[in-house]
Parts: C-alpha cells; sequence; structure tokens
C-alpha cells in the first residue's frame, strides 16, 4: 500500500477511510461537486460501514496463519499470555504498559504469519499520535500479499462497534461471502471475502476480518491477491489465509496487548455525535411511504440516518435509498443552486435523472433531494436495478419522480 504510507503522517485508515467515503458518495450522490464538501459526507459513517464493512469509522478496514499469540516485547522475550483475562484490559489500564515499537509489530506480524518471505515492511507503534498499524507484503510461495493490521478501539455495544462486525449489504457492496461469529470470550468477528473495487474494474480481491472485544478493542486486518492493494499486478487467484486463519490471526491477543499499550488520548473512546435528522431505523419509515403494489426483498434493517429497500413492482427488482441529514444549511448553497425549487414553506428541492455510477450495465439513478428550513435535509434515490453495480433489471425504476418526491417531503421524516 505505497500510496497509504508515503509518508510519516499519512494515516492508512484514514485513507481507506476516505477512499470509503468517495465510493459511498458516488453510491448516492449525483452532483460530485457537492461531495467534495465536509457537509455532503454528514451522516454517511453508517453507509460506510455497511458498504465497505471491514473499513470502519475511524480505524478502519484495513489482515493472517497458524496463528499463536506471543507479542515480541522490545525486550525481545516473548509475552505468552494470551488469556482473555490479561490480554484485554480496559483503556484506563494502558498507562501501565510499556509502548510496542513499530519494530516489534513487524516483527509481531512475521512471527504469527510463519515462513515465507518478507518485504515492504512499514508500522507505526502504540507511542505515536495516530493509531497503531502494521503492514508487509508477504509471499508463502505461491505469490505476493500485502497483509496490514490496524487496531484501535470503539465503545463496547455501541452502534459503532456493532455495524464494525456486520456484513455489509449486497445492494451496495460485491463480495463472494461474508459471516460474523461469536468467539468463546465473547469477542465477534465478522470475515469478509471480497473485492479492492467495488465495481470489479480490477479483479484484485480484498479480504479482511473485523474483530471486537467486549472491552471494546478492535482489530482490523486486510489481505489482497496482490502486493498492494492498488495499481499492483495481481499475483495470486486467492490471498493467502483462509477464513479461518484470518480469524485466527485477528484473535491474537498480541494485537489486544497492542492496543492496551496505546496511550489515553489515543485510545479514549467518545460517544460519536449524531448528525443525522432521523433517530428512528429509517427503512421502515421508507416502506411506510411506498406506493401500493410493491414487495420488498432486502432492506437496511434498523439503521439510521441511512436506510434503503429493494422494491418489485412485478417487472424486476429496484433499489430504494435515503440518506437523512440534520444541521445542512451551511452547505446549503452547495448542494442546491439558483435553479432549485423553492416550496411556500420555504423548503428546497432538487432533482437529477440520469446513469448510474457504479459500472452496472444500463442502470440509471433518479434522485429528488430536498432542504428544510431547519436544515434537514432528506435525499432519496431509486435505480432501475436491485443493486448500483449489477446489470439493469428493468427500464426505469420502480418509483416515478414524482413518487419520489413525495417521499422526500413526507412530514413522517421529523
Amino acid at each position: 500500500m505505497p500510496d497509504a504510507h508515503s509518508s510519516d503522517s499519512a494515516d492508512p485508515f484514514e485513507t481507506r477511510l476516505a477512499a470509503g467515503l468517495r465510493d459511498a458518495g458516488d453510491a448516492f450522490e449525483t452532483d460530485r461537486a457537492a461531495l467534495v464538501t465536509a457537509g455532503a459526507l454528514k451522516g454517511r459513517r453508517r453507509l460506510l460501514r455497511r458498504r465497505n464493512a471491514a473499513v470502519m469509522s475511524g480505524a478502519a478496514g484495513i489482515a493472517l496463519v497458524g496463528v499463536g499469540t506471543a507479542l515480541l516485547l522490545p525486550s525481545g522475550s516473548p509475552d505468552t499470555q494470551g488469556s482473555p483475562a490479561t490480554s484485554t484490559h480496559a483503556s484506563a489500564s494502558a498507562s501501565a504498559h510499556a509502548p510496542v515499537s513499530g519494530a516489534t509489530l513487524i516483527s509481531t506480524l512475521e512471527l504469527l504469519l510463519g515462513d515465507g518471505a518478507y518485504s515492504k515492511a512499514e508500522a507505526r507503534g502504540t507511542d505515536e499520535e495516530l493509531s497503531p498499524y502494521v503492514h508487509v507484503v508477504y509471499d508463502d510461495g505461491n505469490g505476493k500479499s500485502a497483509i496490514e493490521v490496524g487496531m484501535g478501539r470503539v465503545r463496547p455495544g455501541s452502534d459503532e462497534a456493532r455495524q464494525a462486525t456486520k456484513c455489509p449489504a449486497k445492494a451496495f457492496t460485491h463480495y463472494d461471502a461474508c459471516a460474523t461469529n461469536r468467539l468463546a470470550d465473547g469477542s465477534v468477528v465478522m470475515v469478509l471475502q471480497g473485492y479492492e473495487y467495488p465495481d470489479r474494474r480490477v479483479d484484485t480481491k480484498w479480504w479482511s476480518a473485523e474483530l471486537v472485544t467486549p472491552q471494546g478493542q478492535h482489530v482490523s486486518v486486510s489481505e489482497w491477491n496482490a502486493a498492494a492493494e492498488k495499481d499492483a499486478p495481481i499475483t495470486r487467484s486467492q490471498p493467502p489465509l483462509s477464513p479461518a486463519r484470518l480469524t485466527k490471526l485477528a484473535a491474537s491477543s498480541a494485537w489486544r496487548d497492542a492496543i492496551d499499550a496505546m496511550p489515553a488520548q489515543a485510545s479514549a473512546v467518545t460517544a460519536e455525535p449524531s448528525d443525522t435528522a432521523f433517530g428512528a431505523p429509517v427503512a421502515p419509515t421508507l416502506k411506510s411511504l411506498l406506493p401500493k403494489g410493491l414487495t420488498v426483498s432486502d432492506s437496511s434493517g434498523d439503521d439510521t440516518g441511512f436506510g434503503y429497500l429493494v422494491v418489485d413492482d412485478g417487472k424486476g427488482k429496484s433499489l430504494v435509498q435515503v440518506n437523512v441529514q440534520a444541521n445542512m444549511s451551511d452547505v446549503e448553497g452547495d448542494l442546491f443552486g439558483p435553479d432549485a425549487e423553492v416550496l411556500s414553506d420555504g423548503t428546497k428541492v432538487a432533482t437529477h435523472q440520469g446513469p448510474g455510477e457504479k459500472g452496472g450495465a444500463g442502470v440509471v439513478m433518479w434522485t429528488v433531494d430536498t432542504i428544510r428550513t431547519d436544515g434537514s435535509r432528506v435525499v432519496i434515490s431509486a435505480f432501475n436495478s436491485g443493486a448500483q453495480d449489477t446489470t439493469s433489471t428493468r427500464t426505469t425504476p420502480a418509483l416515478t419522480m414524482k413518487q419520489l418526491r413525495a417521499i422526500a417531503l413526507s412530514p413522517r421524516w421529523r
């Protein structure tokens, strides 16, 4: 991942988050000029987590073998304490742990991966400002693979923790397999076998494991079937580590010990402020506003802020998605130009009909974007396919522009 580690100040997880935000924006918006504003990114966290699964907010998305549990400490002596009781301390005790250097993290990852050739090793230790990570290019004899491990903390039981280990919706993320399991120590791990590019323009595979412990330690592991996540030739048909080996690597107490060694200010967990205008799950409200004659085959469940349904009127599947955001007045001028319609109550409405942007053959996207005088924004889009990156299943979306407008302007979103 040369682009992710090009400087000491570059955070690979933040880089991947930014890339995910761009994908999320492309998937939902049509006005790219508006998307570059910070306001256009509000309310995208949940979409990003659902869509990219292993790329979670703050420290996400980034990898693993007959994995043991020894952490090579700076002294060179291994710490073989592998029980949850000794390896999953709360962040308050972080000051009792000696810092773990980047060199130690590299040695640990190579030890856990086992025999093979290693190159391009990079890491950031626990005593640095940004979250620790370790990255190597590993060759087990069958081709090079970039492998990466990121470490951080989430609030136990929070939405962030839940989303980190929840398989994404196939309406937004193309993948071959995904499973979430609970381990014996109570940790939850999600293993995703997917692709680096949602539109499959390059067939680079990205497999990842996201593990969250009951104490809020978050381990994020990724591997690719190439020597870099992007812009590198595919070197093998599959990444080297099976789902079982990915799980075992993510579950190693070595990473939990490193998380416990993070400074208090780096590992402190604070509640994520809400930036959505709608506290209730979006999908049920959207479903209640659908016209008659539509059947629902898939939904975003209890997600707030962003939600979707896959509907069918008997003529083929159609994806319908809604984003609900608060406090968008500061970017209203960027999102709604002088040609926007202004209703009697001051609400602004903008519409767009055009081609889809995620590679699906023949896919079109119809959008109605609204903002009220209090800054609350509701955006609804519909597609003529059940997913944006698959071939169209019908000529037009299942909802007309008039119906989309009525849903977006519904007072139920308040």
